[in-house]
């Protein structure tokens, strides 16, 4: 089973470290973090109600607090403190960060929303 052995936040560079117990260590930038929550608020309860997170630009965390052996709730500074990252989650943002960030740009662009607050 992926856990993490470390969790580390850099404010000034809005970036959490999460290095796995496999060797393999990811860095997710707040605002891919904040804009792929896993939160039913944001990805809804069925695909079609899911919905694009705009304006995130600066979003930067505030809290992290464990959640069992299994997960993190992440506080962002925009407020938005819902959502359970599990391993497995941060894993997967992890290994396919970019194709995810990519395909939120693509996303933005077709409803004509920016990054940008």
């Amino acid at each position: 089973m992926r856990e993490p052995t470390e969790i580390r936040y850099d404010k000034t560079a809005k970036v959490l470290t999460v290095s796995f117990n496999d060797g393999k260590s990811f860095t997710l930038p707040g605002e891919l973090l904040r804009v792929l929550s896993p939160s039913a608020e944001v990805q809804g309860h069925t695909p079609e109600q899911r919905k694009t997170v705009s304006g995130r630009r600066h979003v930067g965390i505030i809290g992290i607090e464990p959640v069992g052996n299994y997960a993190v709730q992440i506080n962002f500074d925009d407020l938005h403190d819902t959502g359970l990252y599990t391993w497995n989650y941060l894993y997967t943002l992890g290994e396919h960060q970019d194709e995810l960030w990519q395909a939120y740009l693509d996303e933005l662009v077709a409803k004509g929303l920016s990054r940008d607050p």
